[in-house]
């Protein structure tokens, strides 16, 4: 099974470099947009040399469009042939497995050896939204039932189901069932199972099923250590890893010059504040970003905020990745670029990858 661990570090790169991307919708832009502007980063990434590409799931959100990751993914398969795409993540607890396990495997058909799998077990929104989705109020069932969730995914993407149980005579399809039906051909791949988590449940969880973590350090700095060493403790080897691997995602922004790079995060700043605050919106612009009146309390979480956002020059930018690496043993980077406008995004992983000496095409 193709599950693109240990990529090939190109350029300078201590690890393999890779793009989270929330497609994210500025004041004055469209959905339509920010996917496109998606598209034009998967593209710039995959010529680059980055190593994947995932979207995340939130709801809700109307500075965010990423709400249906399999749908984005399908997109982005016809836009590029060789980066791995993937979901950072899809929240199990918002689907019926079988459901995922279809989407999924349909995406390994469209883009076969590429696909990773990342799931969550948060909702990714609100308990109303979370409630709106599940069709039910007992949202804690969902996290709580995780594991047994995961279990179910995995049988029903490997079709291995044991004989008597309920869904034995079940087969998500595309899928391993196809290579046993009359005259059938299937890959031997199957989408990459990767767990993500802000905390350690997942963490531990991943390294006792021998699976590939990512942690969210853009938002969970704090976190990224306790959790990284539980999952590396916790690890046994599998018939997936023999040794852990560990992702994490960074937010991370570079601009021709400081200034500039600190008036582009100030709007993923802001924006975040009034998601916290229970105010969310479309992501402002940096004018209003430099404009907006903040109370000393706001001004608190604006700056602890950027003090976990690697942002300025690219050589500030490289300085503080590599940095974060060598602090955490990460074993991949994957960096987020929340700002207002396509344009600074794409600008902010060009110039990454110069300061890594990525190939250009």
């Amino acid at each position: 099974m193709s599950n693109g661990i240990h990529g090939k570090v190109e350029g300078e790169a201590p690890v393999p470099l890779s793009v989270l991307d929330l497609a994210t919708v500025g004041a004055g832009h469209t959905a339509t947009h920010a996917l496109r502007t998606g598209a034009d980063i998967a593209r710039l990434a995959e010529s680059r040399g980055f190593h994947r590409y995932w979207v995340a799931e939130h709801h809700s959100m109307p500075g965010v469009a990423s709400s249906s990751p399999a749908v984005i993914l399908a997109h982005l398969a016809a836009h590029t042939s060789r980066i791995r795409l993937g979901s950072g993540g899809v929240m199990l607890p918002n689907h019926a497995p079988l459901v995922i396990a279809e989407q999924f495997g349909t995406l390994e058909a469209l883009a076969p050896g590429r696909v990773d799998l990342g799931l969550g077990r948060a909702p990714g929104t609100d308990g109303a939204t979370a409630a709106a989705l599940r069709r039910t109020d007992r949202l804690n069932e969902g996290a709580d039932d995780f594991p047994e969730q995961l279990a179910e995914l995995t049988r029903f993407l490997d079709d291995d189901f044991p004989e008597g149980h309920p869904y034995a005579r079940i087969h998500a399809v595309p899928g391993p069932v196809q290579a046993t039906a009359p005259g059938g051909v299937q890959s031997t791949d199957r989408p990459a199972i990767w767990l993500l988590g802000s905390s350690g449940f997942s963490a531990r969880l991943a390294g006792v099923l021998g699976l590939p973590f990512a942690f969210a350090h853009h938002f969970s700095a704090q976190n990224t250590v306790p959790a990284l060493d539980l999952y590396r403790e916790s690890f046994r080897p599998s018939a997936v890893l023999s040794a852990p691997y560990a992702l994490i995602g960074v937010a991370a922004l570079a601009a021709d010059d400081e200034r500039e790079a600190r008036r582009q995060v100030l709007t993923g700043a802001l924006s975040m504040l009034r998601l916290r605050t229970g105010r969310p919106g479309l992501v402002p612009t940096p004018e209003e970003a430099e404009a907006y009146d903040y109370s000393p309390m706001e001004r608190e979480f604006v700056d602890g905020w950027l003090k976990n956002v690697v942002h300025g020059t690219p050589d500030e930018v490289r300085t503080g990745l590599d940095d974060l690496q060598k602090r955490t043993g990460a074993d991949e980077l994957m960096i987020t670029a929340n700002a207002h406008g396509g344009d600074a995004r794409v600008r902010s992983y060009e110039l990454i990858a110069d300061a890594y000496r990525l190939p250009k095409p």
